[in-house]
């Protein structure tokens, strides 16, 4: 039987025990014992996703026959890539990563982003150019829980980072606002289209599998950051592994 609005909204919601906030690297992050690696580690890392959104979002609105949702839908793909006096979110980000001692050509160049990492975005990626344009939508409700993720740093990153500029703590308060705005849409989309009890059930197993990329992504900077076992650490101190292929 299928859940009643509001039911299934608590459900969704519910989810919110799994998003990466929760995971011991966030924890670390938020709690003050994370190291200038660590931070650098997640940032350089976290970069690859925030380069790879607008493309989900392009997938997403070249599947989407419906007008209405692709005039609200392409404003997350100009929150990222930038549109008039908004230089968007990638710069932001960049700007992220000078305050924490990174340089552009190495965010750009990718060369710190982790195996485990590039899949697990890879994989979130293909996931929306793949399916239903409907599906893909719910695929984002991982946003549902990024407002307190965002607010969490500007709470305790000044505190127990001194050495971070302060200036690099844009992306995180443009994105309070942004993450807002979104999560009204897709939660609305979701309420609206799971109306029977497969779709909703289809639904959390699709924000499961988001929860699951980001998660992973994390383990992966867990082992190479905290483990210190980088790929292949036990054969080479090298960074052979790959960087993308074209």
């Amino acid at each position: 039987m299928a859940l009643d609005r509001e039911a299934f909204r608590a459900a969704l919601l519910a989810k919110g025990e799994y998003y990466h906030i929760h995971h011991p690297y966030q924890v670390d992050m938020a709690e003050g014992r994370a190291t200038p690696e660590q931070i650098r580690g997640w940032v350089a890392n976290r970069f690859y996703y925030q380069i790879m959104i607008p493309q989900k979002d392009a997938a997403l609105l070249a599947n989407c026959p419906d007008a209405a949702t692709r005039r609200q839908w392409v404003q997350r793909l100009l929150d990222h890539d930038g549109y008039g006096d908004d230089t968007g979110g990638i710069e932001a980000w960049l700007a992220l990563g000078e305050a924490v001692g990174l340089t552009r050509d190495e965010l750009n160049s990718q060369t710190h982003v982790l195996p485990g990492v590039r899949f697990a975005v890879d994989a979130y990626i293909n996931f929306v150019r793949r399916a239903d344009w409907r599906e893909a939508a719910i695929s984002s409700l991982t946003e549902l829980f990024a407002p307190q993720a965002h607010q969490s740093r500007l709470d305790t990153w000044p505190t127990h980072y001194p050495w971070i500029d302060e200036s690099g703590y844009g992306y995180f308060r443009k994105r309070l606002g942004e993450a807002r705005r979104d999560v009204d849409h897709g939660l609305q989309l979701a309420l609206d289209l799971c109306t029977t009890a497969a779709a909703q059930q289809r639904a959390l197993d699709i924000l499961q599998f988001k929860l699951d990329v980001l998660w992973s992504m994390l383990d992966a900077m867990t082992l190479a950051y905290q483990l210190d076992r980088p790929p292949y650490h036990s054969v080479t101190e090298q960074r052979v592994w790959h960087r993308g292929l074209s």
